[in-house]
């Protein structure tokens, strides 16, 4: 990569690039490079929205201990080594059922004794992800020693340090709990020290930890020459894998790690809609527990509304950056379009029929959704309804993230051309679904459908001396907002445009202010605000380009998509195969953005489907219009 840790559009906020991740959801922990969790950033042992730990070293004879070699063995397991005179050092850490496990071992392998001592120093914050994430944590909590363990506590938030041997020391220096270990290590000795940390008991609304999904790649990737890159992003997705604690059958995908590791409505449905072809499992069990959690009243706090599917989910809700919302929140336009979606997906690929049935009557309150919100309006728009709440609720959410050609930002409402994609596809979708379950509304939703496309056709198409494209969406005064974007990728999947339309979008992706040899830019760089250092104004994100791949590969538009999917697992090898949530393309190379989640689910869900279609032309059944 040609840089790290550049200025963007979210200063003082933590930064991540530089941090290797174990997980095994909803429990994380970041470290350095080398293996030590030092008290800077966002470093630490994590388990759900709270930091339990914010330091870990270790060290001998007072030498920090920087190893020279590491690795990660899947998502939720890395091992370190580094040598001192006549003793090497292996440090393995793996993450498990909500708790850190490491084992450090010394191994005299020289020819004389060796004497030393060994210290621990840990240290616990006990803050919330979102205040660690605003990059003003709170104070360190001080550690009480209990026995031979090492405990922190605030309110009723708690965490416990224990191991095996106990320590020969134990106290506390300042902020950090101090454990220390005298050794006499004879010739070809080995010596090995358990260390375990663990949070609070689990809340009763708290994710649970999830038992593993067997995914069934095709053998042509798994065999494939981007093998390495289909492995650790289904190892990844593994890692993020979440369990409902009303029914822990149901399995789905937490967003991201460390900020997003809960359930994102969106962000679970691309992911599972997207790995589909190795598994109807995710699908289902994500459409199960955001059918749980299906808006059932009007709050315009929460922004639920009856119908409406979940934007996120926290406990104790998200109090940063800005925003106050509560643990059940509803601000987004595009997900239950997208669950309604998934729904039509899974059963065309093989959901049971039972499994589908006992569904229908959340469709059915989701559809009533669609159509109130478009009202006689025709499409579906969003302004929020809470002033705490996000301003931007497609995908896209960040402020100013929709803009004009010369820059300016888009007057709300705003109607966003992808999302009356999904709304287009939803109603047909729906309509299948109704009629195969012998209920009402079918043809009724067959005819929505039709209208809002011929009104889709006669408003968003834009022409420019570069040709005809649809406009990244309407605005608060009904006008296409000129500037192309990628937004218009997801329409080619949905129906909505015809074959004509659909080659003139690949054309308008095709050009190299959208393809910049690393994947899809977000926007336009002829757009004044265009930045490839920004959240949504120029950066590239793995699943954006993914949707774009596949899309143009269900219209036989694979020169476009093979050029998008191989720029995007050409950067994926900047990234160790592990890709961030979003990254800059700058002079045809791959930057970090600094603050990206490493994994993110709908990314690492994003290279396994272009993994698949590159190496074994794999092309999911919902990214060919019907």
């Amino acid at each position: 990569m040609t840089a790290t840790r550049p200025a963007t559009d979210r200063p003082g906020e933590t930064t991540l690039d530089h941090l290797l991740t174990v997980l095994a959801a909803p429990a994380e922990l970041l470290s350095d490079p080398d293996g030590q969790v030092r008290p800077e950033g966002a470093q630490g042992f994590y388990v759900g929205d709270t930091r339990y730990c914010s330091r870990l070293e270790i060290d001998v004879d007072g030498v920090d201990l920087r190893f020279a070699a590491a690795g990660l063995d899947g998502a939720c397991r890395a091992w370190f080594e580094g040598e001192l005179p006549g003793v090497r050092v292996r440090r393995e850490r793996r993450i498990a059922d909500r708790t850190a496990v490491e084992e450090i071992t010394l191994h005299n392998s020289g020819s004389s004794p060796v004497d030393l001592r060994l210290v621990l120093r840990a240290r616990s914050d006990l803050s919330a992800t979102p205040v660690v994430k605003s990059g003003v944590p709170l104070a360190e909590v001080p550690p009480t020693v209990h026995g031979g363990e090492i405990r922190w506590s605030r309110g009723d938030v708690a965490a416990s340090l224990a191991t095996t041997p106990a320590p020969d020391e134990i106290g506390a220096d300042g902020p950090d709990a101090v454990l220390g270990w005298p050794l006499r290590l004879v010739p070809g000795a080995r010596w090995t020290l358990h260390v375990v940390l663990a949070p609070s008991p689990a809340g009763p609304e708290d994710f649970r930890p999830a038992a593993p999904l067997e995914w069934r790649p095709d053998e042509r990737a798994a065999a494939g020459p981007r093998a390495g890159l289909l492995r650790q992003s289904l190892a990844d997705l593994g890692g993020l894998l979440l369990a409902d604690p009303i029914d822990p059958d149901d399995r789905f995908a937490a967003a991201g790690s460390p900020w997003f590791c809960t359930l994102f409505g969106r962000d679970s449905l691309w992911t599972a809609r997207m790995v589909l072809p190795l598994s109807t499992d995710l699908a289902a069990g994500t459409l199960r527990v955001l059918a749980r959690r299906q808006g059932r009243v009007s709050n315009p706090r929460g922004e639920e509304e009856p119908g409406k599917i979940i934007h996120e989910f926290r406990p104790n809700g998200l109090k940063a950056g800005g925003l106050d919302l509560p643990p059940s929140y509803y601000g987004t336009v595009d997900a239950t379009p997208l669950w309604c979606c998934l729904l039509h997906d899974a059963w065309r690929a093989g959901l049971p029929d039972d499994e589908v049935a006992a569904l229908v009557p959340h469709l059915e309150a989701a559809l009533g959704w669609i159509k109130r919100t478009a009202g006689d309006y025709g499409f579906l728009s969003y302004r929020r309804s809470s002033g705490s709440g996000l301003a931007n609720q497609g995908w896209k959410d960040s402020p100013g993230a929709v803009r004009w050609a010369d820059g300016t930002i888009a007057a709300q409402p705003l109607a966003l051309c992808e999302v009356q994609g999904y709304a287009y596809a939803a109603a047909r979708g729906g309509a299948a679904l109704l009629a195969a379950f012998d209920r009402p509304g079918a043809d009724e939703w067959q005819q929505w459908a039709d209208r809002l496309a011929a009104l889709f056709r006669a408003t968003y198409w834009i022409d420019d001396p570069d040709g005809r494209y649809p406009a990244i969406a309407l605005d608060g005064h009904g006008r296409a907002v000129t500037g192309p974007a990628s937004n218009m990728a997801h329409l080619l999947t949905t129906g909505i445009l015809d074959p004509d339309e659909a080659q003139l979008v690949a054309d308008r992706l095709a050009r190299p202010d959208l393809d910049g040899g690393c994947g899809l830019r977000t926007l336009s760089s002829t757009n004044g605000a265009y930045d490839p250092l920004t959240y949504h104004r120029g950066s590239v994100w793995p699943h954006d380009t993914a949707i774009a791949v596949l899309g143009l590969a269900g219209i036989g538009r694979h020169d476009v998509a093979r050029s998008l999917g191989e720029g995007l697992v050409a950067a994926a090898g900047d990234f160790a195969d592990r890709l961030p949530e979003l990254y800059a393309e700058i002079d045809g190379e791959a930057v970090s953005y600094p603050t990206a989640c490493r994994p993110q689910a709908w990314a690492a869900a994003g290279a396994v489907a272009v993994v698949s279609y590159l190496d074994a032309g794999v092309v999911p059944a919902w990214a060919t219009p019907q």
